[in-house]
């Protein structure tokens, strides 16, 4: 009998995960026509999808999952989805309007046949759950990737937590143009405050143009000699006190 374990084949990805609003309560009012939007919304999708070199992996009930090889144009034809949609739900009566949320995640993903598993997959559909109605939520890697590419809005939106999911999940909001989400009010700082603090920390110290790097480059020389000729007598320690305390005056300097 063989022992040999399927080979599981893996691969990077840019995962979007759409979901409609109200879809259940709709359907109990109006199966056949809230069938029918809903319809008309995945084909109006799938063409986008494939606009911006993506393809509609699957779908399930009332949500849908894509994939994108450029996590630029991923955020580009989820912009162009909410535009598509909410031009058509203008003609509407609130009642029969469909709104989904959208989220993106670039991530690792398993792939099974032309379907895909994974955390990179699961990642994308909390950040679509903490979207709003109509709205985009991408995750930090999908904002590092793409902010300074595109001409849209991101806003940092602070860790939430997500059912079925112990640690709180955070994101950017993309703001689609022309939408009520485009000029609302968010209480969420613009960047995460923690990730500001700690690069220009980082910066401090190891930058191009940081003031420690030189006692920093004396102290690694010195204890770099007392490796070579023998570290059983730490004498580096000596040497390298003023070179410390150096680091320590400007970085206290620097915090004021």
């Amino acid at each position: 009998m063989s022992t040999e374990k399927p080979v599981v084949k893996r691969r990077l990805t840019t995962v979007l995960c759409a979901d409609a609003r109200g879809y259940a309560g709709q359907m109990q009012i109006d199966e056949a026509g809230t069938l029918e939007r809903l319809r008309r919304y995945r084909s109006v999708m799938s063409e986008l999808f494939a606009s911006h070199d993506g393809r509609m992996v699957n779908t399930w009930g009332d949500s849908i999952i894509a994939e994108f090889a450029s996590v630029v144009e991923a955020v580009r034809c989820a912009v162009e989805i909410q535009e598509a949609i909410g031009s058509q739900n203008a003609d509407l009566s609130q009642e029969r309007q469909m709104q989904f949320r959208i989220g993106i995640n670039l991530g690792d993903v398993i792939q099974d046949g032309d379907d895909i598993y994974g955390e990179g997959v699961n990642a994308a559909a909390r950040l679509e759950s903490l979207a709003e109605p109509g709205g985009i939520m991408v995750s930090e890697t999908v904002y590092a990737l793409t902010h300074k590419q595109l001409s849209f809005t991101f806003d940092f939106a602070a860790p939430r937590q997500v059912k079925g999911h112990e640690a709180p999940v955070s994101g950017y909001r993309v703001r689609v143009p022309g939408s009520d989400l485009a000029s609302a009010e968010f209480q969420e700082p613009a960047l995460p405050p923690q990730q500001g603090k700690r690069s220009g920390l980082i910066a401090r110290y190891f930058g191009p143009s940081s003031t420690a790097r030189i006692p920093l480059v004396m102290i690694a020389m010195f204890f770099t000699i007392n490796l070579v000729t023998g570290i059983d007598k730490p004498w580096f320690i000596y040497p390298a006190i003023p070179f410390a305390a150096l680091i320590v005056l400007r970085g206290l300097r620097g915090s004021k």
